[in-house]
C-alpha cells in the first residue's frame, strides 16, 4: 500500500469489496487500509460530480476509458470510408452518444477482418441502419458477401431477372384508370 500521498503501488480498485477508513477534509478525501494510508484524492464541489483518476480504475475500465471518441474515428478512418461514416453517425448524438456500440463495431474487424467490416458497414448505411446489431448480423449470415463468396464492394447488385422489365408491373394510367360505375337503378 501506499504511505505517502504519492501514486499507489497497488491499484485501489484491488480493494473494492474491502472495509476502509476514511478521512475527510473540506478539500481532500483520503483512504485507509488497516491504518495504512492508500490513496488521497481531490475531494468534488458539487453533489453528484466525481473525481476519479484513470491509474485507479480496473484495467478493463482504462481501456474502455481509453478508447474514447477520438480513438473509434482514427480506427474507422483505417477500416474504410462506410466504416468511418457509420461510426461517425453512431457518435453524432453528443447526448446519446453511443461509444460502446462504435467500439463494438470496431471490435468485429478482429474475427471478421476489415474488408467484410468496411462491406457490412457500406450495406448498414446503405439500409439506413447505423447500428452495432445491423452489422454484426449482417457479417454473422454472410450478407456482405456476394453469391461467389468474395466481399461484396457493390452489393446493390441487381439480380437478372429483375434487371430487365418487370414482369408483373403496370403504369399507374393502368392503376388509377377511371372506372365507369351502371347509373343508379331504383330498388
Amino acid at each position: 500500500m501506499c504511505s505517502s500521498p504519492v501514486p499507489c503501488t497497488r491499484a485501489p480498485f484491488g480493494l473494492i469489496g474491502k472495509r476502509l477508513w476514511l478521512r475527510a477534509t473540506d478539500t481532500t478525501v483520503a483512504l485507509y487500509d488497516d491504518l495504512r494510508h492508500v490513496v488521497t484524492h481531490l475531494r468534488a464541489r458539487r453533489p453528484g460530480e466525481r473525481m476519479t483518476l484513470a491509474d485507479h480504475l480496473p484495467p478493463a475500465a482504462q481501456a474502455f476509458f481509453a478508447h474514447d471518441r477520438a480513438w473509434c474515428v482514427a480506427q474507422a478512418e483505417r477500416v474504410g470510408p462506410a466504416c468511418r461514416q457509420l461510426v461517425d453517425r453512431l457518435l453524432d448524438d453528443r447526448i446519446s452518444e453511443r461509444l460502446r456500440a462504435a467500439q463494438g463495431v470496431l471490435r468485429l474487424g478482429k474475427p471478421y477482418g476489415h474488408t467484410r467490416l468496411e462491406a457490412a458497414c457500406a450495406r448498414a448505411l446503405a439500409h439506413d441502419s447505423p447500428h452495432y446489431r445491423t452489422v454484426k448480423t449482417i457479417l454473422a449470415t454472410g450478407a456482405d458477401r456476394n453469391l461467389t463468396g468474395q466481399c461484396a464492394a457493390g452489393f446493390a447488385d441487381t439480380p437478372a431477372a429483375y434487371a430487365a422489365a418487370p414482369r408483373f408491373a403496370r403504369d399507374a394510367a393502368s392503376l388509377f384508370a377511371a372506372v365507369t360505375l351502371p347509373p343508379d337503378r331504383p330498388h
